[in-house]
């Protein structure tokens, strides 16, 4: 796999920013004594991995009015995100609190988001129109609209101006379950804003919880659940699927399948035996599919995203800071990780 040029303009990202609490050595909360930190979420990752790929990306979101949310933009600064669209606001920054596993014992995360500065967002916070200027492609996930109303209705005024761009909007609608508490149906939304979207990161399970099916999840399933999603959702052009093995919270294993409209992709199973941190590792698969649909065919652009994926597992933090070399490396086959000298 070679990396092609391509004349590229910025990718916007749209999502709230978190600050992430955890024990260090795979500690347990009630063992700790003090606690690393971390700002990140799930657009915010994709973002700050896209960025740090050397693509030009603009963050939209809120954070708070003191101390910690300057620390928050800070880190955008420094990840090399753009800022312009980040309001400062006087409600607190979202955080999370995550113990990390290892072996047979499950990683835990418990959120305190609620009246968060993102939950409060409006759309009369964001200019799309100027935010998307020049923007080529906007990436959203199914977690921001759960959180609040306002969210919901910013993201869609932002995807219905991208729309009328032609901007490519890719859509990941993994969700949580416990985050939907405004009265708005999970379904209703993410069929709405699908509806907006060109590109759908995600897999059969995803698929049956939208369209209300019961695809199965082998091959046979997946293509059919494709097929099922664009007759639905003729916007959506391709799908792009991580499949996971956990063989338990330190041994994990992952290859990419994909549906481009006219057939079926896959890559080679990659398997991390010593996973360091799992956090981030499906955005991560998301801004390598991001970034190799700009440079690369779609089955090089998927072996690029599930490389960015398996290379998030081996460092700490939410953040997939790996560089298109290293990626292009593991994608290519050298899984060797031998010391470069």
């Amino acid at each position: 796999m070679q990396e092609k040029a391509s004349e590229i303009n910025k990718i916007v990202t749209f999502g709230e920013v978190l600050m992430r609490l955890s024990p260090s050595d795979n500690r347990k909360l009630l063992q700790a004594t003090q606690m690393d930190f971390f700002f990140g979420g799930t657009e915010m990752n994709v973002a700050a991995s896209l960025a740090h790929m050397g693509i030009e990306v603009q963050h939209v979101t809120n954070v708070s009015n003191d101390i910690v949310g300057e620390a928050a933009l800070s880190t955008l600064r420094k990840y090399g995100i753009g800022i312009s669209a980040v309001k400062k606001v006087d409600y607190p920054l979202g955080l999370y609190f995550l113990e990390v596993g290892s072996a047979m014992r499950s990683s835990q995360i418990a959120y305190n988001r609620v009246n968060s500065c993102f939950a409060n967002i409006t759309p009369g916070q964001v200019d799309w129109e100027k935010v998307l200027e020049n923007c080529n492609f906007m990436h959203w996930s199914g977690i921001s609209p759960g959180v609040s109303e306002g969210a919901y209705q910013t993201l869609k005024a932002g995807l219905e101006i991208a729309r009328r761009k032609g901007v490519i909007v890719t859509a990941d609608p993994a969700y949580r379950s416990n985050l939907w508490k405004y009265g708005r149906s999970s379904q209703d939304v993410l069929r709405e804003l699908i509806s907006l979207s060109t590109i759908f990161i995600g897999g059969v399970n995803e698929i049956n919880e939208i369209l209300k099916t019961d695809f199965a999840a082998d091959e046979k399933g997946f293509k059919a659940a494709s097929r099922a999603l664009i007759a639905e959702f003729p916007e959506i052009k391709k799908i792009f699927d991580k499949v996971r093995t956990s063989v338990n919270a330190s041994w994990q294993k992952i290859y990419g399948r994909a549906w481009n409209g006219e057939k079926f992709l896959t890559t080679n199973e990659l398997e991390i035996t010593n996973v360091v941190d799992r956090i981030g590792t499906g955005d991560a698969f998301a801004a390598g599919v991001l970034y190799g649909l700009q440079h690369f065919g779609d089955k090089e652009a998927l072996d690029y995203a599930n490389a960015a994926c398996a290379l998030k597992h081996t460092h700490v933090g939410d953040v997939n800071l790996v560089s298109v070399e290293e990626v292009l490396e593991v994608a290519n086959g050298k899984t060797d990780g031998r010391i470069k000298r």
